[in-house]
């Protein structure tokens, strides 16, 4: 029976990695149309105030700690979680095992052509891997009804047993809640930016910095332009709201 830890109001999983692989491989035995999200303190900040956004959260098969600021969170409330199962581990990790298992995986979204030197990377990791397709949308894809129907026929066509799609937050998760049902996938998981790290588009952290929790300022000195806002001004309320569920817990 899977436990979960509130986080801000958010139930993660308290799992670790080698359970979410075996989800995954039950609910693709079993044909389950589900979904997976992997927050972070990005996305605690904004399930505050976007309903909608939470309404997905309510709905996905698995909720993932991706983030040492939600290790810290969960101890600090003193309800720890067992382990960080981010995106980005949980895309070369499902990888090998799907590669054992013959699974049929679908790589979408990401920076143009990340998607496709992920998927030679992992195909020259894990020979034998069955990777059906990966595509690249255009920006504003979502508002064209052309390009929608073009990728949902391309998925289809392609029958994957999971798709990985990375569109950031909370663009990605919308995606999938409105799709994942029609194009009858048992799974579907949201992975931000880590096409682009398997790729070598964008470098990612020494393992050191993310198990110490600093991965957000190597992504900042990065990509300064693009994160400064996020990583500067809107996060560091998360651990507002965190001490905030704290007092409220001894009150």
């Amino acid at each position: 029976m899977k436990t979960r830890v509130n986080i801000c109001g958010i139930q993660i999983d308290n799992v670790t990695m080698a359970e979410v692989m075996d989800e995954m491989n039950r609910l693709i035995q079993e044909r389950k149309l589900s979904y997976i999200v992997t927050p972070n303190a990005d996305h605690i900040v904004k399930l505050q105030k976007d309903q909608e956004f939470r309404r997905i959260y309510e709905d996905a098969a698995l909720v993932l700690a991706d983030g040492m600021s939600l290790i810290w969170a969960g101890m600090f409330l003193g309800t720890p979680l067992r382990e960080k199962v981010s995106g980005s581990d949980l895309l070369p990790e499902f990888c090998r095992v799907a590669a054992k298992k013959g699974h049929r995986l679908f790589f979408l979204g990401g920076r143009e052509g990340a998607a496709k030197q992920a998927k030679e990377v992992l195909e020259k990791l894990y020979p034998g891997i069955k990777i059906v397709g990966a595509y690249a949308p255009p920006m504003g894809f979502e508002k064209n009804p052309d390009e929608c129907q073009k990728i949902e026929t391309m998925i289809k066509e392609a029958s994957p047993d999971a798709l990985f799609v990375g569109l950031g937050a909370p663009k990605q998760e919308r995606w999938i809640y409105n799709n994942y049902r029609k194009l009858n996938i048992p799974v579907s998981a949201g992975i931000g930016v880590s096409f682009e790290f398997m790729a070598g588009i964008v470098k990612r952290a020494p393992r050191w910095m993310c198990d110490t929790g600093v991965e957000w300022l190597w992504r900042l000195l990065m990509e300064p332009k693009r994160l400064w806002k996020r990583y500067l001004v809107e996060d560091p309320i998360f651990f507002w709201f965190v001490l905030q569920q704290k007092i409220l817990r001894k009150t």
